[in-house]
């Protein structure tokens, strides 16, 4: 198996591209550091390529690996002819080489090893035979031994089948052939366990659907109702079609005498042994073409949340809403240092309004509170209420803003909330973790773990080890396009950094506590089990402000550091410039010089050159700046205040594969369907909308009953 050549093909790169990659990975280069500083090497293939790549390739590498154990097997054995071996190896996914290996797999005692073991293996070929005026029954009565539990030639020929059974069941050509036609002419069956049991499943009471027509999410949907024992699921394959096959595969109308017996066990192979193989096989790929899908849409929504701007310079008070426990209030200072906290009781049953007004009044005027973040759970709507109430009554100079509060209450209940803050209960925690998402969401919410950050869709159904790895990969991808300050970040931050272990990343935020701030990258040298190899892959995604060399600012690596300051010199920039703005007209001073003979001159690849000016041009940027920033609030909007032809503006919280969630200020986000998403045809919300997005809705309908909100954006974009 050509492995580069697979690879270029199938995701539309060169194979020089792929080679290159493969060699990297190799190396031990992460995925951030080949996209972003590998440039030359790989032809500039982004991070989504370069991880559907690498995940690509731990396939292709797991699949050689199975296809040399099988051939070894079978080769011991004694069972490997040429053919099959060319077959074996050939085979381009683990379904073909699993079908391939299936007749030399060691079983448990079948009921065709039970015949063979009593000798019926030459009536088995006898069946096989294509002479006419055979006497079938004079032929099997051969081999009835009632000391072998045969007590007449019916029950020899039945076992006789079996062993043919076995032998179709096991035929690779007949189960690929059963596997397609199933997938293409079969339906999925769900019914209710009861009917007459109220759940939201009832759509799927009694509900069927082709296979190769299911949605993703129907699927993950079904399976649900099915794991919650609502509903019971089945599929429905095209037998008439498929015994057909067999039956012609078999060559049922070439055996006029021992046809009816082909026949019997083509049929008995097909309902016993392909038929419930073919149905978990089915079910088992849509489920993971499912998910697979879902954890695009929640990497696409997750890269979308950890993206958004950060509310910079601002003191916010984080309210982690609550009713009996009361609200917990947290004030936090623009570098997110925690300044005051309290606890207020406005909501039920205490319902202490005035007195909370009080204690908030004294922390914003004390502290000059520029903003309220407040968590959008458990008694967020009375909380807004008060809120909206007192910045008019107060006439403060204060906004509002509801924040989705996923993963707080896991964050505040974690061994780093803990750490972080030793002396708060978990209220507090969380309150300040949400008055700090609103400042920088990226820092806040890697402390978290992704699948609780809420943007998804059947999170929990999936498969925990490969969500997992995608929104890791994810976070990673954000936090290293963005880059880390090693002197302010925390541990978690920093344990997603490209080439940063958890263990060192600890040692780095230890080095400091110890030593004070770094001066420079390489200072991070010195710190314990972060070697030459971290380094390479870290410090280009590592900022230190205000240290001994300016370039530690920006993005640009040190291997590059000679490039960058004999480019500055060459402009008449000195390296102080970087600090000081000037260079932001760098390019203003590059129009008479190409791209290629500055590269040459410089010593490095165009890619890289890109690279460094952009970089120069603007230090330490932040390329959150550019998103939009959230909708910030004085007033509170009722659900019953709605009515259809209501325009609002409001902030995307979620995508999922049907449309998106919108908060459009009151305490129920409203559903846009995709249907609803635009005036054009939408394949996919996403192609539509991110997480984040403010958008312009209008409100079609309003069940306050079931607290539903009908928005659309069709004529409004």
């Amino acid at each position: 198996m050509n492995i580069p050549e697979i690879l270029s093909n199938e995701l539309q790169i060169r194979p020089w591209q792929a080679e290159a990659v493969i060699r990297l990975i190799d190396e031990g280069c992460t995925i951030p550091f080949i996209a972003r500083y590998r440039k030359e090497a790989t032809g500039a293939l982004n991070d989504e390529v370069l991880r559907a790549f690498d995940e690509r390739l731990r396939y292709l590498r797991n699949l050689d690996e199975r296809r040399e154990a099988i051939l070894k097997s079978i080769d011991e054995q004694g069972k490997l002819t040429p053919a099959l071996k060319k077959q074996i190896e050939t085979a381009e996914t683990m379904v073909a080489l699993e079908d391939l290996y299936r007749p030399y797999v060691k079983k448990r005692r079948t009921r065709a090893m039970i015949a063979r073991e009593k000798g019926l293996a030459p009536l088995a070929e006898f069946l096989m035979r294509t002479d006419a005026g055979l006497d079938v029954l004079a032929e099997a009565a051969k081999y009835a031994d009632p000391e072998k539990d045969i007590p007449d030639a019916k029950t020899a020929l039945a076992m006789a089948e079996d062993i043919l059974a076995e032998d179709i069941s096991d035929n690779a050509l007949y189960r690929g052939f059963i596997r397609r036609k199933t997938l293409a002419d079969g339906t999925i069956v769900s019914e209710a366990k009861d009917p007459k049991a109220e759940s939201v499943y009832e759509n799927y009471y009694q509900y069927e659907e082709k296979l190769d027509h299911l949605p993703g999410h129907r699927i993950l949907a079904l399976n649900r109702g099915e794991k919650e024992k609502v509903l019971s699921l089945k599929v429905k394959a095209p037998s008439e079609d498929i015994l057909t096959y067999l039956d012609l595969k078999t060559g049922v109308k070439k055996h006029p005498s021992t046809g009816p017996c082909l026949h019997d066990a083509a049929a008995d192979a097909y309902k016993r042994l392909i038929a419930p193989s073919i149905e978990n096989e089915l079910r088992s790929a849509l489920t993971k073409n499912a998910e697979e899908a879902a954890i695009a849409v929640f990497s696409k929504n997750l890269t979308q949340l950890l993206m958004q701007p950060p509310v910079a310079g601002k003191t916010v008070l984080g309210w982690d809403p609550a009713f009996r426990t009361g609200c917990k209030l947290c004030v936090v200072d623009p570098t997110g240092k925690v300044l005051d906290t309290a606890v207020i009781f406005p909501t039920a049953p205490q319902n202490k309004v005035d007195e909370a007004k009080k204690v908030l009044k004294k922390l914003i005027e004390k502290y000059h509170v520029d903003i309220i973040s407040v968590g959008n759970g458990t008694a967020s709507r009375e909380s807004e209420a008060i809120i909206a109430d007192f910045i008019k009554e107060s006439g403060l100079p204060v906004t509002y803003v509801i924040v989705n509060e996923a993963g707080a209450s896991v964050y505040s209940a974690s061994k780093q909330g803990a750490e972080e803050f030793p002396a708060f209960d978990v209220g507090q925690r969380s309150s300040a973790s949400i008055a700090r998402r609103l400042q920088d969401p990226l820092a806040e919410l890697v402390k978290i773990d992704p699948k609780s950050i809420g943007v998804g869709q059947y999170q929990h159904d999936m498969n925990e080890a490969r969500l997992s790895e995608a929104l890791t990969g994810v976070v990673e991808n954000c936090v290293n396009r963005v880059g880390v300050d090693v002197n302010t970040a925390s541990a978690s931050l920093l344990g997603y950094v490209s080439g940063l272990s958890k263990t060192v990343a600890g040692n780095i935020v230890r080095y400091r506590e110890a030593n004070g701030r770094f001066r420079n990258r390489r200072e991070l040298l010195k710190v314990p089990k972060l070697g030459p190899k971290a380094f390479e892959q870290s410090a280009g995604f590592l900022r230190i402000r205000g240290g001994d060399e300016p370039l530690d600012m920006t993005g640009v690596h040190p291997e590059s550091y000679d490039a960058a300051r004999k480019l500055l010199k060459g402009l008449g920039f000195s390296e102080a410039d970087l600090a000081s703005g000037k260079t932001a007209k760098i390019r203003d001073r590059l129009k008479t010089v190409s791209e290629k003979e500055l590269s040459g001159m410089l010593g490095v690849g165009e890619y890289t050159l890109r690279d460094i000016i952009a970089d120069l041009e603007k230090p330490g940027r932040d390329p959150r700046e550019n998103a939009p920033g959230p909708i910030l609030r004085k007033d509170v909007l009722e659900l019953t205040d709605l009515k259809p032809g209501m325009i609002l503006k409001g902030t995307v919280r979620n995508v999922i594969d049907f449309g998106a969630f919108v908060d459009i200020g009151v305490h129920q986000d409203g559903l846009v369907h995709i249907s609803e998403l635009s005036d054009r045809f939408v394949k996919h919300p996403l192609d539509a909308v991110s997480v984040g997005d403010i958008v312009t809705v209008k409100v079609l309908g309003v069940d306050v009953k079931k607290k539903r909100i009908s928005l659309s954006m069709k004529g409004l974009t």
